[in-house]
């Protein structure tokens, strides 16, 4: 057992406020088993994409009580470093139907009240979407959100959004990462949350009650049409806390309820009916969901993940009676089509320049091609919500109204009352949307193609590989950059690399990065001489290599299907090798 761990483990059983995990730690290091504590140990939990996410276990590799307790003083120092007020501005804290996600948020705000930091609480599971909004509502100093997303069952998360509504980015992450290590040891003995503490808020009514209010009256078009909708569509909250907010959002669009999917729609910690509570993992995960609308005659599914902040969308192609899963980015084109005629018919005679559309870097450029048709301004930014909230905030502070943005993995905002990804209000747009196409004859089908007629024919595969150990992802990235990048992918000449992590950006004159430098994750596109893009990275909260090859075809989609095809098969065989680099592939559906 190494010095390093000894120390680590001796200050874990000094530390941890929970007896079970404490006492569990101690038999360990009685007994010597030293393998099985450098498993909950090593290595330590980092501070890193908007928070913390791990397993719930023992340990500083994996979240419990303690290391909540430790992250919670390292964002309470560096959030009163650099926000005034702070204090006084509070912190709006939630949690979602996963196992310890309440006691983690109850220990939070211990912590912060132990401090004399308002605290603006959700006393009831709450959809992640809900926090930032508050953040802006209160003018808050902060929010958290204690959710793993999408993740399995076993694991859970830290998510921090600053001042401003947005996920964090540098420098915050980096300062609270440094004051969580300047600050481990346990401010407080007990933290036990007191209630009756005048500094503590039950923000609930308050934030869901203004939400509710400002979608309804800045989202919804066609409350008229709506009242009479026919459509029928299926919901399932994938056993999250989904259903009843979509049930109240539908509600202040004036639209019916949803066909719920019985099994998931009530949060269930144990995600008792899907492995990967994912809607993007395709019909697989949908599958109880499609049951239900086949039951009800119903054409349309709307699916969030458990905590609601992202919406995936199927359809029933009724020509062929089989249901279709819309990819991250034709759910965008509907959406973006939508927004803009919206935005023009409100606006006849505005600037249209002045609007800005936004899209990570590895989702479709079919936005890009969409504004220089229409004349409004797209931006790119790296991945991640983070990047594309906070270019959400600058572009506001510029003058820009946001019409639409949106990550290839289902994440959608619809406007600019809050600054993250939201299942929720754009569960209800889509559902006004789908029911008013439906009226004109079309389906979600028809306005995808016609996107597409109109803009050009964009195909993309996203994918990934699993990649269980950071050797093998160093290993596939050091071939693939060093000591050159490759001027081919096959028979595919290449253009143009871009490399996030090494600064470098072979297509500017200078050859230097224009998007942040980030030396601690993997990112790197290359642009083809047939004008398709492949961007290759790390996920941030999973062990996975992720993989997106776009190209587009003017003549037809069978065209572009086919080059798409060639392509990502190039980039599996001569890039990612997986067999070479031990990855493991992703099952298909």
């Amino acid at each position: 057992m190494s010095e390093s761990l000894r120390a680590s483990v001796a200050q874990w059983i000094e530390y941890d406020p929970n007896p079970v995990s404490r006492a569990r730690v101690a038999a360990l290091l009685e007994a010597e088993k030293f393998d099985e504590l450098e498993k909950l140990f090593v290595p330590r939990i980092a501070f890193g994409t908007a928070g913390l996410r791990s397993r719930m276990d023992a340990g500083y590799k994996n979240m419990n009580e303690l290391v909540v307790l430790q992250a919670t003083q390292g964002l309470c120092t560096w959030m009163q470093q650099e926000v005034p007020s702070a204090a006084e501005r509070g912190v709006v804290i939630g949690y979602d139907g996963r196992h310890n996600s309440k006691t983690y948020a109850e220990l939070t705000a211990a912590v912060l009240l132990s401090q004399g930091v308002r605290v603006y609480f959700f006393d009831q599971l709450v959809c992640t979407p809900l926090v930032p909004y508050g953040v802006l509502l209160k003018k808050a100093a902060a929010g958290v959100m204690v959710t793993a997303s999408h993740n399995p069952k076993d694991d859970n998360g830290f998510k921090v959004y600053w001042s401003n509504g947005a996920q964090i980015i540098p420098p915050n992450d980096v300062g609270i990462a440094e004051a969580i290590q300047a600050n481990l040891k346990p401010w407080h003995t007990d933290y036990k949350l007191d209630t009756t503490n005048p500094l503590f808020v039950d923000a609930s009514a308050e934030i869901m009650d203004s939400y509710f209010g400002q979608i309804s009256a800045r989202y919804c078009r066609l409350r008229e049409q709506n009242k009479a909708a026919a459509l029928k569509v299926t919901y399932t909250a994938m056993h999250g806390v989904g259903a009843r907010y979509v049930t109240r959002a539908l509600a202040a669009f004036d639209l019916p309820p949803y066909i719920p999917t019985p099994e998931q729609v009530e949060p269930d910690p144990e995600f008792s009916t899907v492995a990967f509570p994912n809607p993007e993992e395709g019909k697989g995960a949908l599958a109880l969901a499609i049951k239900a609308a086949d039951a009800a005659g119903s054409t349309v599914i709307l699916a969030n993940d458990p905590d609601a902040d992202r919406l995936a969308v199927a359809v029933k192609n009724t020509k062929t009676n089989e249901w279709v899963m819309l990819t991250g980015n034709e759910i965008a084109a509907v959406f973006a089509e939508w927004e803009w005629l919206q935005w023009r018919a409100a606006n006849p005679d505005a600037d249209a320049g002045k609007c800005v559309m936004i899209a990570s870097t590895v989702s479709s450029k079919h936005l890009r091609a969409m504004a220089e048709a229409e004349g409004f301004t797209f931006r790119d930014t790296l991945t991640g919500f983070k990047w594309i909230g906070n270019e959400a905030i600058k572009a506001q502070a510029q003058g820009f109204t946001t019409l639409f943005a949106y990550e290839v993995e289902i994440g959608f905002l619809v406007g600019d009352v809050s600054f993250d990804k939201d299942g929720v209000r754009t569960a209800a747009v889509m559902y006004e949307l789908a029911n008013h196409w439906a009226l004109q004859g079309q389906s979600l089908l028809d306005r995808v193609a016609g996107f597409y007629n109109k803009y050009g024919h964009f195909k993309m595969v996203n994918s990934y590989v699993f990649c269980d150990a950071a050797s093998k992802l160093d290993a596939v990235f050091a071939e693939l950059c060093e000591p050159a990048y490759p001027t081919a992918c096959g028979k595919f000449a290449i253009k143009s690399v871009r490399d996030v992590k090494r600064g470098i950006d072979t297509a500017q004159p200078d050859g230097k990065l224009v998007l942040p430098h980030m030396t601690d994750s993997y990112m790197v596109t290359f642009t083809f001489e047939n004008g398709a893009t492949a961007t290759l990275r790390n996920s941030g909260t999973e062990p996975k290599l992720k993989y997106y090859v776009e190209v587009s075809s003017k003549e037809s989609p069978a065209a572009a299907e086919a080059l798409l095809a060639e392509m990502t098969q190039a980039l599996v065989d001569n890039f990612i090798q997986p067999t070479k680099f031990g990855l493991i592939p992703k099952k298909a559906d």
